[in-house]
């Protein structure tokens, strides 16, 4: 097997799972969906979408478990799709069904008029 980019990661991971515009989540909001923030603890104290489960995407594997079941609607976001993705791919692997990643990220949900909490 060759070596592989990160960009390279990203893209295998994209065509792997389901993408939702974050222009569609906010206008289009589905009741008893978890938005999961995957950032790291600075960008999460900046803002994030109100009521989003925060677990860092380096501690994904150890604790999304705990905190989220496997039967929920999960839309995952980071800053700007890339790391939502791989997490995407991550949580699929682990047995959750209805999992998505927000193209664009928090970037595209705070300019898509998306409210935000700090």
């Amino acid at each position: 097997m060759g070596e592989k980019s990160g960009v390279d990661l990203i893209n295998e991971a994209k065509a792997k799972i389901r993408e939702v515009s974050a222009r569609d989540a906010v206008a289009n909001p589905e009741p008893g969906t978890i938005y999961f923030d995957c950032r790291e603890p600075n960008e999460y104290a900046l803002g994030h979408i109100p009521g989003a489960v925060f677990i860092p995407r380096g501690n994904l594997e150890t604790k999304v478990e705990a905190v989220i079941p496997r039967d929920r609607k999960v839309v995952i976001y980071c800053a700007t799709g890339n790391r939502s993705a791989l997490a995407a791919d991550t949580m699929q692997q682990m047995g959750y069904k209805d999992v998505a990643s927000m193209s664009g990220g928090f970037r595209d949900w705070v300019n898509a008029g998306g409210e935000v909490e700090s």
